[in-house]
């Protein structure tokens, strides 16, 4: 039964009801009711991990997540990662992770990844790196294209949370789930064709008025364009690495 994850289901939905977030969900069924899945979601907020995992659960599963190895040296962190089955990576040596997770595809279990691996400023779909594609081949199971909209309106980049009584509405799209094609480039095309469909459907119906930081520049909105969002990304990862060449430096002192 996994107690500590049966409470955090509990609490998660009590939560979505507290804070009055419609969410909407189109192609649950697309989500297998057995057996091993890579779910692929796309990346625009702190809090699209939550709508997918409900995704997940309205079909009487659990999503397992891949989450960053840093986040165990926050004691209540590590204690929810130890007992839900959250897979920590080591960015530095993912392999481990990889291996981890494609265990648990052959053992059954649904293991959710963020192909962008990062967040999207521009709201639209970054480049993808391999590793969904490359698990999902190797433990031989399907990848199932999962698009969240409108969790970015709660909490992303750059932007203050609104996580109180918001009553923002979340739309959430599955696919049809995608096999693994001998040539990555090819699996990883399908896999984008398949999220950009999906996630063009999801913003058909939700409002976009002009100018908002939240929709992106394609709908009108205020966010930076794919190009802008870029330069942005590359300025963060210039600016830490500085700050981590200056810890280091101190500690050599």
């Amino acid at each position: 039964m996994e107690p500590v994850f049966y409470t955090l289901e509990v609490l998660v939905k009590a939560a979505v009801r507290v804070n009055g977030i419609p969410i909407t969900y189109h192609g649950l069924e697309h989500i297998p009711a057995s057996g091993g899945a890579v779910i692929a979601i796309n990346h625009t907020s702190y809090v699209d991990w939550l709508p997918a995992a409900l995704a997940a659960h309205y079909r009487k599963r659990r999503l397992r997540f891949m989450i960053k190895e840093e986040m165990q040296h926050v004691k209540v962190v590590n204690y929810l990662i130890s007992r839900t089955g959250t897979i920590p990576v080591d960015r530095s040596a993912g392999a481990g992770a990889y291996a981890v997770a494609v265990e648990r595809l052959r053992a059954g279990e649904l293991v959710g990844v963020y192909p962008e691996a990062t967040i999207s400023r521009s709201f639209e779909l970054k480049g993808f790196k391999t590793g969904a594609a490359r698990m999902a081949r190797e433990a031989d199971v399907p990848i199932v294209p999962l698009i969240v909209w409108g969790a970015q309106r709660l909490w992303t980049k750059d932007h203050p949370r609104r996580l109180g009584r918001s009553k923002i509405p979340i739309t959430v799209e599955v696919g049809k789930p995608l096999r693994a094609d001998d040539s990555m480039e090819r699996t990883l095309q399908n896999l984008r064709t398949a999220m950009t469909e999906l996630l063009h459907e999801a913003q058909r119906d939700y409002p976009s008025p002009k100018g908002a930081f939240w929709v992106p520049r394609r709908l009108g909105g205020g966010a930076p364009s794919p190009d802008e969002a870029k330069a942005l990304d590359e300025a963060e990862l210039a600016e830490r690495a500085r700050k981590r060449a200056e810890r280091e430096a101190k500690s050599r002192r």
